[in-house]
């Protein structure tokens, strides 16, 4: 809407002039409207949550955006090719897999993102429900689709956990460690998790989806009691509240330049810098397969992505399994 439009650009205004003052001049010549009308969009803003100071004489600056996401929010300092275009934002939605599903059904390009304030009903790994309450977290889901082999479908999620950890460090300042294979920790408590779901046939990948939880600006409180001694959130370790949807930009980011670095050079330079971020290597762990379970050294990971598992029989490899690392 004409509407919409116009306060997307008041922000953009707002947002290029930092922490400067916008003459009411400027604004009106900018948007080509009244003064009256240049208020009443202002108001508008206010009722959205934006912080704005109104000063006699110096005109309109922005003091503070509202901790929401929107499509809006999320494209405007976007620095991506195809990550993040298009963008199909709900604010509540039961799960954005399942819109992701549904998009890839009806022929979605490679890139497009689905962005929820809010999930009723995340899915985790192994059929789990994700804890993923109202305006405090990022529930996305990314639509890949890579000319890869069947086989190698499993590197997307390491190359996914990679994507986010960095774009986590650059964002806070945080050290994230990953649990094979897509669990992302901070101090030893979980941060975020990854689902991934693939649509093929035969040897085919026709699309891989990439679904990140991620706790951002959640308390103590916002988590259940079973998780509290597991789970964590960027703010909780930060001590201070993050811009959900910066953070989803410098994601879209990292994971457009590791993708292309991925389809350009294989995975050996994602390998390097997932063990970099690995907790597990050469630690004693148990996976649980679904074929039993193995305890033994962590070796670290082969070039297909592979856990490679030192066991009192021999080296095991663990394609898939739920990973509890031992204290020694």
């Amino acid at each position: 809407s004409v509407r919409s439009a116009i306060r997307k650009r008041l922000i953009e205004l707002f947002t290029a002039s930092e922490q400067d003052f916008v003459s009411s001049q400027q604004i009106c010549d900018e948007l080509g409207c009244s003064r009256t009308a240049v208020w009443k969009h202002i108001e508008d803003l206010r009722k959205e949550g934006y912080e704005v100071e109104a000063v006699r004489r110096k005109g309109y600056r922005l003091l503070r955006k509202p901790d929401k996401i929107s499509e809006d929010e999320i494209l405007f300092g976007l620095e991506t090719e195809l990550f993040g275009r298009p963008i199909y934002f709900q604010e509540e939605v039961a799960s954005t897999q399942l819109i992701a599903h549904d998009l890839v059904n009806k022929g979605a390009p490679h890139g497009s993102l689905v962005v929820s304030d809010h999930q009723t009903n995340g899915k985790g790994r192994l059929q789990r429900t994700w804890h993923s309450p109202n305006g405090t977290g990022i529930w996305m889901s990314l639509i890949l689709r890579p000319e890869i082999p069947l086989h190698k479908a499993p590197q997307m999620t390491l190359l996914a956990s990679v994507a986010i950890a960095e774009a986590i460090a650059q964002q806070t300042g945080l050290s994230p460690s990953i649990k094979w294979p897509n669990d992302i920790l901070l101090n030893g408590k979980k941060v975020v998790g990854i689902l991934t779901e693939l649509k093929a046939e035969a040897d085919q990948v026709h699309a891989v989806i990439i679904g990140p939880g991620i706790n951002v600006n959640q308390t103590a409180n916002d988590f259940p009691d079973e998780l509290k001694d597991v789970a964590t959130s960027l703010r909780m370790e930060l001590g201070e509240k993050v811009d959900r949807a910066a953070l989803i930009q410098t994601i879209m980011s990292t994971f457009e330049k590791r993708y292309d670095e991925y389809m350009e050079y294989g995975f050996a330079p994602i390998k390097q810098l997932w063990e970099s971020f690995a907790m597990t290597i050469g630690k004693r762990i148990v996976a649980r397969t679904v074929n039993g379970q193995y305890a033994g050294t962590a070796l670290g990971i082969n070039d297909e992505g592979v856990l490679l598992l030192e066991t009192e029989g021999g080296i095991q490899n663990i394609y898939s399994a739920d990973i509890e690392i031992k204290s020694t």
